[in-house]
């Protein structure tokens, strides 16, 4: 039989680990359960870091975000936990999400909770999904825990979607322009520098730059594109280093415009986040660690992972959020008044449908500032390269007409 990884949690709480001998998962799942274990995660011992299978499909948030409005639906009609997702799986297009949402029923129909189940799915279920079904399960409001979670995931993709369209325009614009000015120093200019060749007339300064680099481009092109995939590579192994990303985050939040946008959709999904969380019943203190591991920003994850520290250590959340100089000052006194009157969840809600607002509205006068300025350049970057190939033919009619 098969040797099988496991994680979980004991009556107190405490975690437990370690490797069992099973036929299957459902069946350790089965034997945990009667020893008073609650199964996280459980892999196959050999398999823990298998490769993955590319081509078989990814989920998209916005299918994640139907199937929680769906599925709590269907518990909100009354409908088996395990009807449910045998209809759900059996209703989705999409392969991978119908495999992984078969896997879960059978977890289920094995004896585990919904909440452990989906925590063998990590790419697909987030900590904070499964946190948020941990707790609408013990407190026997899954259906309401689910439709939190579709409008979160709604929210959260609306956000990412208007950030995407702003900046849509000037990638386009900008990709556009280097194309047009690559194909008239790689075409274009070496047939004006043949013709000066064969004139045999002096050129100006600005023309020899550019037939120069030209020549250069027509030589060395590829040094460009494998120039262009070293620095894309360099980052993404920049990311993966945990003080190389802290400063590379802490650089473009310090940016002029650009780091008041990613100021703003930080907060807003902090807030987002935070505010979901302890409205669907989690510990304060686990809200902020799922918070800080979501919020896909490290400046922001190790302010609040101070907050949380500091909480630990019997503070109030405001002085922190303060001190981590991260969020702004109407943030921090609005979270205060929630903490004071004891309604921290609704002020959460309501600080981020504010600042979902203000990225709509950043975004929109980033766009509009940005325009003037690509096009600006746009035009000096072609403009100049004619006016620098008509530079010659000028000063020759000049002399012929003299």
């Amino acid at each position: 039989m098969p040797v099988f990884t496991f994680s979980g949690k004991g009556e107190n709480g405490e975690k437990i680990s370690g490797e069992r001998v099973a036929a299957n998962k459902q069946a350790l799942t089965m034997q945990l359960r009667r020893e008073h274990i609650t199964p996280g995660a459980i892999r196959e011992k050999g398999k823990e870091f298998a490769l993955p299978t590319f081509g078989s499909g990814s989920v998209k948030v916005k299918e994640i975000a139907i199937f929680f409005r769906q599925f709590s639906v269907m518990i909100d009609a009354g409908l088996p936990l395990v009807q449910c997702l045998e209809i759900l799986a059996a209703n989705q297009e999409n392969q991978a999400f119908q495999k992984t949402l078969t896997a879960v029923r059978t977890t289920v129909e094995g004896g585990a909770t919904l909440a452990n189940a989906m925590r063998q799915h990590p790419k697909v279920f987030d900590d904070l999904t499964t946190n948020m079904v941990e707790a609408g399960e013990t407190g026997g409001i899954l259906d309401v825990i689910l439709q939190r979670l579709a409008l979160y995931v709604e929210k959260a993709v609306k956000l990412k979607a208007a950030v995407k369209s702003a900046l849509i325009y000037p990638v386009a614009v900008v990709s556009l322009a280097i194309l047009i000015v690559a194909a008239l120093l790689k075409w274009v200019v070496p047939i004006f520098a043949n013709l000066f060749a064969g004139l045999g007339v002096a050129l100006p300064l600005p023309t020899r730059i550019v037939i120069g680099l030209s020549a250069f481009i027509g030589q060395f092109w590829w040094f460009f594109i494998v120039g262009a995939a070293g620095i894309f590579f360099g980052l993404k192994q920049m990311r993966k280093n945990p003080r190389a990303a802290y400063w590379m985050d802490y650089a473009l939040l310090k940016m002029p415009v650009l780091g008041l946008l990613l100021r703003k959709i930080a907060v807003a999904r902090f807030t987002r986040t935070l505010g979901t969380l302890i409205t669907s019943g989690v510990p304060i203190l686990e809200g902020l660690s799922i918070t800080a591991r979501t919020s896909g920003n490290r400046v922001l994850e190790e302010a609040l992972l101070r907050v949380r520290k500091a909480i630990e250590e019997g503070r109030t959340i405001v002085d922190p959020l303060r001190e981590s100089g991260v969020f702004p000052n109407m943030v921090t006194q609005m979270i205060g008044v929630g903490e004071a009157t004891g309604a921290m969840d609704s002020m959460l809600q309501k600080i981020a449908d504010f600042y979902e607002d203000e990225v709509d509205a950043a975004t929109k006068d980033m766009l509009a500032m940005l325009e003037p300025i690509i096009i600006g350049m746009l035009g000096v970057m072609i403009g100049g390269i004619v006016i620098s190939l008509y530079m010659p033919l000028f000063s020759m009619i000049a002399k012929l007409a003299g």
